[in-house]
């Protein structure tokens, strides 16, 4: 690997035009629908004696102009940074245990900084008992240092409306003097974040389109290489855990490509991601999804128009465009031809999106070019059941979430039945379905600040299982 250069260099915001002439492509490939529960125990060692700084290719787009400040720092470790770890993986353990009591006796704990007084419960949880202690020593331990290098617009900021909105809410939570989760120093962190945003990197350097080549993702892989090769020489944490306790955040489509430049490097990385597509290399148990929202620029969320359980007219509804092939299927089997099983590509003026979610049963919710989807979300908020059709797709935060209680899932070659599906369904059973989609809403709310129990703790806590399923040892 090249060395660092000692000097700190970064790219002016007048050299970014040079770099806007390389677009962006969405990959079509679809692809069972898999939510294998996580497991809380089942603990790995990352072993490193001598920390080396990981092989990077740096020849080439931004290794001799890095926009990131850099110099060259020999990952050494230090008494001090031994025994934060040791701290650290201390609290680790105790919590694993706290955990593992909650489990064997079946019952309900509190902590005198836990002030949230809901209790997670019923079956919408794979194992409630788990969540709530888990939530409850995450909020006690848990610590996320964002590294502070880099530059605005690619870093530290990102999108905070339209559907890759999650991703800078994210990144502006996480930063936040007022989050309780940011690390002070980095030697108290269990978490370390890489605060790039990929919709930022598309939008500055890959826009706008001219010729299919610009659709290569060289430049965003060397972006976040070159990101690691600053971090990895100034600091030791990464060179420590082989990234295992890094991660980054994004629902941008691209976002899965950017760690392929060197696979070798980013084996042990945390990718948070919307685009969770086992088929195209999401791992469940070391990759964390979550959910595509949509965030106008009205509010965090839309009005509730969610009609009781007996005011619903419509079966099952869908509103959207053709992309894709599953919802080319969709289209050809229900578009326009039934009353029931309402499916438009552009629904009449004044009827209104959100106000047919919530006088809907069943929301369809088929996967468009890439598997993830805002319906999912828009549906839960309108109390609407949301029915899954997809190939491959990783529910987000189904290492908690129960979704075969509050949710159906339709396999793709079993679009020609939604309806006999549906109908088949009892109404005693759709009411039970009614009411746990009602209490999940609170996990898919976006609030700022953020609160116990919400997305974005949600997001925080799938990566907190994460980080207690391995420990770091020097």
């Amino acid at each position: 690997m090249a060395a660092a250069s000692t000097n700190s260099i970064s790219i002016s915001y007048f050299l970014l035009p040079a770099l806007l002439l390389l677009p962006f492509l969405f990959f079509l490939l679809p692809s069972n629908l898999t939510t294998p529960p996580f497991n809380y125990f089942k603990l790995t060692e990352a072993i490193h004696t001598t920390p080396s700084s990981p092989q990077l290719p740096l020849q080439g787009f931004l290794s001799a102009a890095s926009m990131y400040e850099t110099s060259k720092v020999k990952a050494t470790t230090t008494p001090k940074i031994r025994s934060s770890l040791e701290k650290i993986e201390q609290g680790l353990a105790r919590a694993r245990a706290a955990i593992r009591e909650a489990i064997r006796s079946r019952n309900f704990t509190s902590s005198e900084n836990h002030t949230d007084t809901f209790i997670p419960s019923g079956s919408i949880y794979l194992n409630p008992y788990a969540f709530h202690q888990s939530h409850i020593e995450m909020e006690k331990r848990f610590k996320v240092w964002s590294y502070r290098e880099g530059e605005n617009p690619l870093t530290h900021e990102g999108p905070l409306n339209g559907v890759y909105s999650i991703e800078g809410h994210f990144i502006s939570e996480i930063e936040s003097d007022k989050s309780p989760f940011k690390a002070q120093v980095p030697d108290e962190a269990h978490a370390f974040f890489l605060p790039l945003s990929v919709t930022s990197i598309i939008q500055y350097i890959y826009l706008p389109i001219r010729t299919m080549a610009d659709y290569s993702r060289d430049r965003l892989r060397r972006v976040v290489t070159d990101y690691v090769d600053v971090i990895a020489n100034k600091y030791p944490y990464w060179n420590r855990s082989k990234g295992a306790d890094h991660f980054m955040v994004s629902c941008h489509d691209w976002a899965p490509d950017a760690s392929l430049a060197n696979p070798e490097l980013f084996n042990s990385f945390i990718r948070i991601l919307c685009n969770a597509n086992i088929s195209e290399g999401f791992r469940p148990k070391r990759d964390v999804p979550i959910p595509e929202i949509f965030i106008n620029f009205e509010g965090l969320r839309p009005p509730n128009f969610g009609q009781g359980p007996n005011n619903r007219s419509i079966l099952a509804f869908f509103e959207g465009r053709a992309h894709g092939f599953i919802r080319e299927i969709l289209f050809k089997h229900w578009k326009n031809k039934d009353n029931e099983v309402v499916v438009e590509e552009h629904y009449p003026k004044g009827l209104g999106y959100s106000k047919s979610l919530g006088r809907s049963k069943y929301c369809l919710c088929p996967s468009g070019y890439e598997v993830a989807s805002p319906r999912v979300v828009d549906a839960i908020y309108q109390g609407c059941v949301p029915v899954i059709i997809s190939n491959n797709y990783s529910l987000p935060f189904s290492d908690v979430l129960n979704w075969s209680k509050f949710s159906i899932e339709i396999p793709v070659g079993k679009i020609p039945e939604i309806k006999s599906i549906l109908k088949g369904i009892s109404n005693r059973k759709y009411l039970r379905m009614y009411k746990r989609v009602k209490r999940v809403q609170r996990h898919f709310v976006l609030n700022r600040p953020a609160k116990p129990y919400d997305v974005t703790y949600m997001v925080l806590h799938s990566l907190w299982l994460r980080r207690l399923n391995f420990k770091v040892v020097e």
